[in-house]
């Protein structure tokens, strides 16, 4: 008996190959789009995201091609609640989310597994970059293939009994080879442009966004310097980040970078670019894939962004699923909110959100 996979799809070409690997590997494939997109005037006739209503009839007509069940399953009050409410307020207390970590654990690896559960599937299925690999009963997760387009650093926060019911099979190709076979096999996706903006924010402007849900909370205060002196006014701590030095609107006579938001006074402390690098933080909400406990020292490498290059360091265990993480080099704009993930040669030991700097 073939085994049933819910296979999200963002309407993009590497959820729709995943379909077609998991069908030539054996599975019964369903598809199924996470219906995000409120019902706000706010999305009217704007494109693009994994979630939007033009990824939906993208999706629908692969499914269609390859003849696979399709649905759309609406999902957008958890979403809003775990996802865009989550956004909002980490940003109004001075920190900088990383919406997609929180929609992984969240939503695709929580709620999607459990209508997967509901409906009889046995796995859930998407077009990540990065594999799942079994050695003596524990999962793992691995590093894709493709090095350019790795995910697992927004995949930390997945569980073992999630990873034990997960696959992704677009994590031993390329993301040309996944181009490629799409091309091949006639979907007309092949060539469609990664999404790259955050999904609920069809302009990528965050600051007006949550301005804009908030819009009596967000108020002008001052860029200060390490010592507290005014040194003008800034628009909102929301539309600034830790080594931002683009669109300040200071002209000191030489380039200051965001070093701290202080959102109990409403000030965002800038300096030297001096200022922005640092060799030790710690970490909150830390969760452990390749190993059940951090009861030692561990010397791993870390990435302190998505798109950062994995930097050598210790991590030392603390109470309450935290971690404290010292560096050997100097690192450059650690930022509150963000997450950081541990990793042992191409395994992810696992990850946390930054808490504080050290």
């Amino acid at each position: 008996m073939k085994k049933k996979v819910l296979l999200g799809m963002s309407g993009g070409v590497d959820s729709s190959v995943a379909a077609y690997l998991l069908m030539k590997q054996g599975y019964e494939v369903i598809g199924a789009t996470m219906q995000v997109w409120q019902n706000d005037d706010y999305y009217e006739g704007m494109e693009g995201g994994c979630c939007s209503l033009s990824a939906v009839d993208d999706a629908r007509r692969v499914a269609q091609k390859l003849g696979i069940p399709y649905y759309v399953l609406n999902f957008r009050e958890k979403f809003k609640s775990s996802v865009i409410d989550y956004f909002i307020d980490e940003y109004m207390e001075g920190r900088t989310p990383n919406p997609c970590v929180m929609c992984n654990k969240v939503m695709k690896f929580k709620y999607f597994l459990q209508k997967a559960r509901e409906i009889g599937c046995d796995y859930v299925a998407t077009g990540h970059y990065a594999k799942i690999e079994e050695r003596e009963g524990r999962h793992y997760l691995v590093r894709s293939d493709d090095d350019r387009k790795d995910q697992t650093y927004a995949l930390y926060g997945i569980t073992q009994d999630e990873l034990k019911h997960t696959l992704m099979p677009c994590g031993e190709y390329t993301k040309d080879e996944i181009r490629e076979i799409a091309k091949e096999i006639g979907l007309a996706v092949h060539n469609k442009k990664d999404s790259e903006e955050i999904c609920f924010i069809p302009d990528n402007n965050h600051g007006e966004f949550i301005k804009r849900a908030k819009p009596n909370q967000i108020k002008p205060g001052y860029f200060v310097d390490k010592d507290g002196n005014k040194l003008g006014k800034h628009k909102g701590i929301v539309f600034y980040t830790i080594g931002q030095r683009k669109g300040l609107g200071l002209a000191l006579g030489t380039p200051v970078f965001v070093t701290d938001i202080v959102p109990f006074n409403n000030t965002v402390v800038v300096g030297s670019e001096e200022d922005i690098f640092k060799t030790e933080l710690l970490a909150k909400e830390v969760n452990l894939i390749s190993i059940d406990k951090l009861e030692a020292p561990l010397e791993v490498e870390a990435k302190i962004r998505y798109s950062g290059k994995p930097t050598a360091a210790t991590i030392y265990p603390l109470e309450d699923d935290k971690v404290k993480v010292v560096f050997k080099e100097k690192v450059r704009a650690i930022t509150k909110g963000q997450s950081v993930v541990f990793y042992k040669d191409d395994y992810v030991v696992g990850g946390g959100v930054i808490d504080k700097i050290l």
